[in-house]
């Protein structure tokens, strides 16, 4: 049975200074579902939480609950609770006072409350911990007494704005697990705001892709990784080769000076098109039997895999293999046909997937906020 829609954001704008963050927005999420909200800072991802959070209100369009326009409801009369990048725990409360709080505010009956802190300290692993004070946990115990406090009254949406953030690589790896299982067991909606692509095709039902105020793809992890609508999406989601090519015809493509079989269908005839090779899906062969040759510029080892930086035509690819090659080798390249991804032209196009000013250290994380 198909999921019911628990919230609908309709035409949504909203501009500050003048300068648009949310242009006219569409999106439905389904009632039970993990939705992260994925890119860059300044796409408008935390604003749209907050729209749904009831926080801010939208210049133009409508915000909808379980089918209730909801744009005027203040944010403690909706069914949402939020865990923001800062915890904003009691420190002179212990742990069971600090999830107990929204309970006591509603004055709930005491035996209420203890059943209710008790199931949900247990559903985040913290039996045990009722009488810490929150000031003497680790950064993780931390993260789950907020969760648990957002959880305890059961709301129908918890809303995460980048929670994960100040934690260490390996905690935040285990975090993303126990919010995974958390969401299942509960049967929550989740909506989870993050700019770490691992972290979203890890976590996630759905992923809505973001920028510039824009929605650029909704789809399944494997749906936006396997099949990305355009060159910002391909890009931003894992590494990408984006070329140039031809669509001569259904099934056949013209890029790098060869004509390659593929799978793609209704483009028009001759139409220029970009084209998406994943760095994994690189077969490197001897130069005499590729499809087309290429010559190694950089050549990295990885731990479990060599990373190459390779010059085709003037255009330079990165390809990840697990054979060692070296700097000044000239190499084939075979590509199978599900391997090449055909995407119309849009005004990305030519803005990513070329490795020629490639660097690790190019790679820095965005600021923190929207």
């Amino acid at each position: 049975m198909e999921k019911k829609n628990i919230i609908e954001l309709k035409d949504v704008s909203v501009s500050f200074d003048g300068e648009t963050i949310l242009d006219h927005l569409n999106l439905s999420i389904q009632d039970g579902t993990f939705v992260t909200f994925l890119g860059r800072s300044g796409c408008g991802k935390t604003t749209t939480l907050r729209i749904i959070a009831g926080f801010l209100q939208p210049d133009e369009g409508d915000v909808f609950f379980d089918s209730k326009r909801i744009n005027e409801v203040p944010p403690h009369k909706r069914s949402v609770n939020t865990i923001f990048q800062r915890y904003a725990l009691f420190p002179h409360l212990n742990v069971y006072e600090n999830v107990a709080f929204g309970l006591r505010v509603k004055k709930a009956p005491k035996e209420e409350i203890a059943a209710k802190v008790s199931e949900t300290l247990k559903l985040v692993n913290l039996e045990g911990y009722e009488k810490r004070k929150v000031t003497n946990l680790s950064g993780g115990q931390q993260q789950r007494v907020a969760i648990a406090r957002a959880l305890v009254n059961r709301p129908s949406v918890l809303l995460l704005d980048e929670p994960l953030s100040a934690l260490d690589a390996k905690l935040r790896k285990d975090m993303q697990v126990e919010l995974r299982r958390i969401q299942r067991e509960t049967g929550i909606t989740f909506i989870f705001v993050t700019h770490d692509q691992e972290e979203a095709l890890s976590m996630s039902d759905t992923i809505v892709v973001m920028n510039d105020g824009k929605i650029q793809q909704i789809g399944t992890p494997v749906d936006i990784y396997n099949e990305p609508k355009n060159a910002f999406v391909a890009d931003f989601i894992g590494e990408s080769n984006i070329i140039d090519g031809i669509m001569n015809k259904d099934d056949t493509v013209t890029f790098a000076g060869h004509t390659f079989v593929c799978v793609d269908e209704g483009f028009a005839h001759d139409e220029p098109v970009d084209v998406v090779i994943r760095p994994e899906d690189v077969d490197v062969v001897p130069a005499g039997e590729g499809m087309i040759t290429g010559l190694i510029t950089q050549a990295t080892f990885k731990g479990d895999y060599y990373e190459l930086i390779v010059e085709v035509k003037g255009f330079k690819w990165m390809v990840q293999t697990t054979d060692a090659y070296a700097e000044g080798q000239t190499i084939g390249i075979v590509l199978d046909p599900d391997s090449i991804h055909v995407m119309h032209k849009s005004e990305y196009s030519g803005l990513y997937g070329d490795y020629s000013s490639f660097s690790d250290e190019e790679e820095t994380a965005p600021e923190a906020g929207e």
